[in-house]
């Protein structure tokens, strides 16, 4: 073959490819695609000026006639510059000179575009509006436009993280729930991160979402995340925090089930979080339990965790004050040194909780019974530190738990009050001595009581009956060389003490702990300093209308510490139960002296001691006066003065006014309506006839047709307001 059929061979193959990309491409530039073959297959073999002649037949065959001289060299089409020189009547070079053009420039553009390594992306939709008129353009962007430019930057777990952080830190745990799951999980498809869990579960924990914090747990397993000791906290503080303690401990049991299948390693502070979910939720056995496997475990039971023992021991009202004593004298014992949260988790045990049984509590917080559990604890804690090793501080510890534990549970306690000895707070002087140790028939399981009762019989026949006297609590004039102990100390001096009695009030327990004086110099020994909330507690539990009561201002002064509004509330409620009105006025004053305002809650005070009907409308005007609608636990406290009183005309009245101020009923104050229109049990209003009772008929006709008018408060789900709604359109 020769080279002149060569070149005709060349020429046909590229005549073919320009007709198959005009074919497939109908809306480009064949001029483009036929540069770009020509740099791509240069025919070097050929004389530039018969590829050129060759070339320019060709195109001019298929429509391409007024052609510029970039086409040759391998430049686009300018198709501007072509419709200007037209205009113009400009006359294309002479063929010599256009050779000779592209001699020099041929292949130099291959070179210079061969060495690029970033290209821009395009499509064909963006080519052809490169070609097309502005106008047609603009049209077919408003009618559809096809071009839909996505977001620049993607949002990281992390930037979630501190974006859900911040809303629950504001009290938004709703948006932060709703951002995880719609934003950062269906929207932009990011795989969550342990830290975006814990934070969710953390603050579902807080209040009380127990539900959706181990649906985010559940959740977690199922990406395969590996939780934290941080996940396992905030859950087991969720169990603590949820508002059904039921469910709370079954899910608490269950959580300590899988982690202990699994075994897997907690640290202290899960462990206190899974302790205090036992405490809240009443389950003080499972608690040593757990008290155990700190132990176990290798940690130190530090002040933190007899704190939250101390918690459980509060849920028990009958026992919880002699049980928080016991583990506050355990605590001292191991040298471990009380903060001012256990001191008021100590006076709020001596506010709600009582002694249970008196001979039990004698003998173990005061008699010999506590020294034998003493002694043996001592013989058993030496046989364990005469091993070597490092487990014999652990088998000491467990010891220490193991013997309190029978202190807290060995004696039952439940038994009716085995014997009357000289009871602190109580009158004696018309009781003889035989009546004070006069016991009742035991049952025959309880050995062990009529041994305790027993010997506090005998012990107190040897005691004249001169040395006999009643300690009362915040007394003021004790005879001489009267010893008062405090039962916070580790030793007792017993001297002139015989036993404790009933401790029936707070006043009374707080006698056992050094009265007022005696516990604040107990925390300044300590080295703690008291807070409000110490005080407030302080308000609750003393004397009312006694000198530490009127002192506790001047105390409070003397510490620094300000007083606030639920300081004198606590005042107000105790004068109103007493059923002072007029005292309990009279702080209002005080209160704003202080620079502080009555709220609410301070009018519900005053509402307890509204008994008199002139007294509690008199109240609401005076709410209403002071620019503030009386909201529904108002009328409830005054309900229930009403009810008790059966006055039916001061009931009306309330119901009348909340009417008028539109305030709806919630189940509370149903309950006590429905419970003052029902006759007495045995009254048959038919057979005997009582006037003071006949009104109720009055108040019955009233009442059906208030509830007729009235909307009543449907109680909100304690979940509802941190519930997620879904966004589905509403169809019309």
């Amino acid at each position: 073959m020769t080279w002149l059929g060569f070149l005709h061979l060349q020429h046909y193959r590229m005549y073919l490819s320009l007709r198959l990309c005009s074919s497939l491409y109908p809306y480009q530039s064949p001029v483009r695609h036929l540069s770009a073959l020509m740099r791509s297959n240069p025919i070097r073999a050929v004389p530039p000026r018969s590829v050129t002649h060759q070339r320019t037949l060709l195109l001019r065959k298929h429509g391409w006639t007024n052609l510029p001289r970039m086409v040759c060299s391998g430049q686009s089409v300018n198709t501007e510059g072509r419709q200007s020189q037209a205009a113009q009547g400009q006359k294309s070079l002479p063929a010599s000179s256009e050779e000779e053009t592209d001699l020099k420039g041929f292949g130099e553009r291959g070179k210079v575009y061969s060495s690029r390594r970033h290209f821009r992306k395009s499509s064909l939709e963006l080519e052809d509006s490169r070609y097309s008129d502005t106008e047609d353009q603009n049209k077919e962007d408003i009618i559809s436009p096809k071009v839909r430019w996505k977001p620049g930057r993607r949002n990281t777990t992390y930037w979630y993280f501190l974006q859900c952080k911040t809303l629950i830190k504001e009290n938004k745990l709703t948006e932060a729930l709703d951002m995880f799951e719609t934003r950062m999980v269906k929207e932009e498809r990011l795989l969550p991160e342990e830290y975006n869990y814990t934070v969710l579960i953390g603050g579902c924990g807080r209040v009380g979402y127990l539900k959706k914090a181990f649906q985010l747990y559940n959740d977690m397993k199922k990406r395969a995340v590996i939780p934290s000791d941080a996940t396992y906290t905030a859950l087991f503080n969720a169990c603590a925090e949820s508002p059904w303690k039921e469910s709370g401990l079954q899910f608490a049991s269950k959580l300590r089930e899988e982690l202990s299948s699994k075994n897997i390693h907690l640290n202290l502070i899960t462990y206190h979080a899974m302790l205090k979910a036992y405490a809240v939720c009443s389950d003080l056995k499972a608690c040593f339990n757990v008290l155990r496997e700190i132990v176990h475990s290798g940690h130190k039971m530090n002040v933190e965790t007899f704190s939250t023992l101390m918690i459980g021991c509060i849920k028990d009202t009958k026992n919880g004050f002699r049980y928080s004593l016991q583990i506050w004298r355990e605590m001292l014992k191991l040298g471990v040194q009380p903060d001012a949260k256990s001191y008021n988790l100590l006076l709020r045990a001596t506010r709600d909780c009582g002694i249970g049984n008196p001979a039990v509590a004698s003998q173990l917080l005061l008699g010999e019974e506590g020294e034998v559990w003493q002694l043996k604890q001592q013989r058993r804690v030496q046989r364990v530190k005469g091993q070597r090793g490092t487990k014999s501080s652990k088998n000491a510890t467990t010891l220490v738990v193991g013997l309190l534990e029978d202190q807290l549970f060995g004696l039952t306690s439940d038994q009716p009050t085995s014997c009357r000895l000289s009871e602190l707070g109580a009158n004696h002087n018309n009781e003889t001595l035989s009546n004070l140790t006069e016991a009742p028939n035991l049952p025959s399981s309880d050995g062990q009581e009529k041994e305790l009762v027993s010997r506090g019989a005998h012990s107190l026949e040897l005691i004249p009956r001169s040395q006999i006297f009643p300690v009362d609590s915040d007394s003021g004039e004790l005879p001489q060389n009267a010893y008062l102990p405090n039962l916070l100390d580790i030793q007792i001096n017993k001297k002139n003490l015989i036993s404790l009695g009933t401790v029936a009030t707070p006043p009374d327990r707080l006698a056992l702990i050094g009265y007022l004086s005696g516990f604040l110099n107990k925390m300044k020994e300590d080295g703690v300093v008291p807070d409000i909330k110490t005080f407030t507690m302080l308000a609750e539990v003393v004397e009312p209308n006694s000198q530490s009561e009127s002192s506790l201002l001047a105390l409070m002064d003397e510490h620094g510490v300000k007083p606030d509004i639920s300081f004198f509330n606590t005042f107000i409620r105790k004068k109103s139960r007493l059923g002072d009105l007029e005292g309990a006025k009279a702080l209002l004053p005080v209160l704003v002296e202080r620079g502080l305002s009555p709220t609410m809650h301070t009018f519900c005070n005053l509402a307890i001691a509204c008994r008199k009907e002139n007294d509690g409308l008199k109240l609401l005007h005076d709410i209403k006066m002071s620019g503030v609608t009386p909201n529904v636990n108002v009328y409830s406290t005054l309900i229930n003065n009403a009810a008790k009183q059966l006055d039916y005309v001061y009931l009306t009245n309330i119901l009348q006014d909340m009417a008028r101020n539109q305030v709806q009923p919630n189940e509370v104050v149903l309950r006590q309506l429905e419970f003052a229109v029902k006759y007495p049990p045995k009254f048959d209003k038919y057979k005997s006839k009582n006037t003071y009772l006949e009104k109720i008929d009055g108040f019955r006709g009233y009442y059906y047709r208030w509830l007729n008018f009235m909307p009543a408060a449907e109680t909100p789900h304690p979940w509802e307001k941190y519930r997620i709604k879904s966004h589905v359109p509403v169809r019309e």
